[in-house]
């Protein structure tokens, strides 16, 4: 059961992780590109960014642990 159920919830699982990666803002132009430090800016993660952090984080662990069950089984 779990080796047919496991591969649909990895595939079900990655495409939810994609979709909450793009929506995340991009933070690019700050100084990914090489600007100097006086360029950079740092602000705190509120509201809807905040809750799109976590859930890229837990999504991760949460695929993770499936490609690790997906190995021992």
């Amino acid at each position: 059961m779990l080796q047919t159920v496991l591969p649909i919830a990895q595939i079900a699982l990655s495409v939810i992780l994609i979709a909450v990666i793009l929506l995340q803002p991009s933070s690019a132009g700050v100084s990914a590109l090489g600007g100097s430090d006086s360029m950079q800016t740092f602000h705190t993660k509120r509201g809807f960014e905040k809750f799109l952090f976590l859930l890229t984080i837990v999504l991760g662990i949460i695929f993770a642990a499936f490609g690790v069950l997906a190995i021992i089984y």
